[in-house]
């Protein structure tokens, strides 16, 4: 069963992640941020950035001036940053993950098409439908392969001369270099797509693992709750909201089994359709503080038991 019908949050969630994937593609073609290789330093928002070491390199200046060039101008603004990412994701997650991440977005993007066209969100799962034909295999297919190859073109244009890539690569004149990186990365990311996209998300990606480790030591973070009292509702319910989780996830599990939870909503979404005739609301919703630590001690017993023969 799939609900179609934006809320407002998943709207605005539309609009931040679509924002931020053209901000991924664009920032080197607008010398927002890229490094430059072929100048050996950054370019940040069309000005060149450096550690200010040069003069210390070509022997002038001591070396206590060059480490306070190297605190003021990469250990600190960097720990500034860490700071203040490492709080946020603190008090709410994955958020990154769920409403910004251009790597998610097309996790989300093929999800729906592949339940479109194939019938299931991904290839390990049961298909709802019986495909017809070759033709939806190759849509998707090759749909996978053409992203693969904005992505990683767009990966390349932060290490090169954007300006000057998309001219070598209509004419065929690329370089050994980059035509290797291009056919290396465009084949790597086809076969996530194709195949791994969540899995990558869930146990290859860096970023992810950092956020949900700052996450769970965090009792009082954000997180879904499900409201065990109104249990008997889920029964006319052919669990939807696990369904419509990205992360293949059990929605209204404990805390410890939504480890790689992305907070993106799409769970809530759900529930707010299914009950949509209910004056009480959905069953499940983002919790803090307290109710968030009750998420572990009040899980129900079939979805431990659930847990329990999945792991």
């Amino acid at each position: 069963m799939a609900y179609s019908q934006k809320t407002p949050r998943e709207k605005i969630r539309i609009i931040t992640r679509s924002s931020f994937f053209l901000l991924f593609i664009l920032a080197p073609f607008l010398d927002i941020f890229r490094l430059d290789l072929t100048l050996g330093h950054f370019i940040i928002f069309g000005q060149p950035w450096t550690l200010g070491l040069e003069s210390f390199q070509h022997g002038q200046g001591d070396a206590s001036s060059a480490a306070i060039t190297l605190l003021t101008r990469a250990f600190l603004p960097v720990m500034t940053f860490i700071i203040i990412i490492a709080i946020i994701i603190w008090k709410m997650g994955r958020i990154y993950c769920g409403w910004l991440c251009p790597h998610f977005s097309v996790v989300e993007i093929f999800n729906d098409m592949m339940l479109k066209y194939l019938g299931r969100v991904t290839l390990w799962e049961k298909a709802s439908k019986k495909t017809r034909g070759a033709l939806p295999w190759l849509l998707v297919f090759f749909s996978c392969a053409l992203m693969a190859f904005v992505w990683a073109f767009s990966l390349l244009s932060y290490l090169l001369p954007p300006k000057e890539l998309i001219p070598d690569l209509l004419q065929g004149d690329l370089g050994a270099g980059a035509t290797r990186f291009l056919l290396v990365a465009s084949t790597i990311f086809t076969l996530d797509f194709f195949f791994a996209r969540h899995l990558f998300c869930k146990y290859g990606c860096a970023v992810g693992l950092f956020q949900s480790l700052i996450w769970m030591g965090n009792s009082k973070a954000m997180v879904v709750s499900f409201d065990k009292s109104r249990a008997s509702l889920c029964q006319s319910c052919d669990r939807e909201c696990d369904r419509a989780c990205p992360m293949r996830l059990h929605t209204r599990s404990i805390k410890r089994a939504k480890f790689t939870c992305t907070q993106c909503g799409q769970c809530l979404n759900t529930c707010d359709e299914v009950q949509k005739d209910n004056p009480d609301g959905r069953i499940i919703n983002w919790v803090t503080k307290e109710k968030a630590q009750a998420v572990d001690r009040n899980a129900p017993a079939f979805e431990l038991s659930r847990i329990k023969k999945t792991s």
